[in-house]
């Protein structure tokens, strides 16, 4: 029991200001990673890339007027970060779903699997949309905020978000359209 006494220690500094934006805004980072990435693993290397930055950046950064704003955007980037840096993977073919298992309150395994085909294709083409656009699309489709909302936290106009985003989403149909319709044609 003392041996265990003795490694124990009285904490009498307050936490530092990383540590305090971390107990505050951490299940924020981790949510908008998990649904950019897909996986709580990459999303829990995403919260700690995060906040790892802050620390060691020390006082470069000026939190004091919207830490929430500047940090969904860090998460949001390094998400984006980790899927480019995982670069193309090979892609499995998607099949035809039956519209029987549609109605099924169980998926079936291929339709599971064909979703989450799709889930990575998907975010895999907003990895390559481009900083701006990939940051402006995951505000708007991940995060859920409008486009006002995203001009403000972007410092930008509402006009070109909502250019940019036209833009990124006229992109994203295309290359998801073409992997579609290829994956209808090798079944055919």
């Amino acid at each position: 029991m003392q041996a265990v006494a003795k490694t124990l220690r009285l904490v009498t500094q307050p936490p530092g200001e990383v540590e305090t934006l971390f107990r505050a805004h951490h299940d924020r980072v981790f949510r908008a990673a998990h649904r950019i990435t897909g996986s709580p693993a990459d999303a829990e290397d995403v919260l700690q890339t995060v906040f790892l930055r802050l620390v060691k950046s020390g006082e470069a950064y000026d939190l004091s007027q919207n830490p929430e704003a500047y940090l969904s955007r860090a998460a949001i980037n390094a998400s984006l970060d980790l899927i480019r840096s995982r670069g193309r993977s090979k892609s499995v073919e998607l099949s035809e779903v039956d519209s029987n298992a549609l109605e099924s309150k169980f998926p079936n395994p291929e339709t599971e699997h064909a979703d989450r085909e799709l889930q990575k294709l998907i975010r895999q083409a907003v990895a390559r949309l481009g900083k701006t656009a990939g940051e402006m699309f995951v505000l708007r489709y991940y995060e859920g905020y409008d486009n006002q909302e995203i001009a403000k936290l972007l410092d930008t106009s509402q006009m070109v978000v909502g250019v940019v985003l036209h833009r990124a989403r006229t992109r994203l149909r295309k290359e998801i359209g073409q992997y579609l319709e290829a994956g209808q044609n090798r079944e055919r």
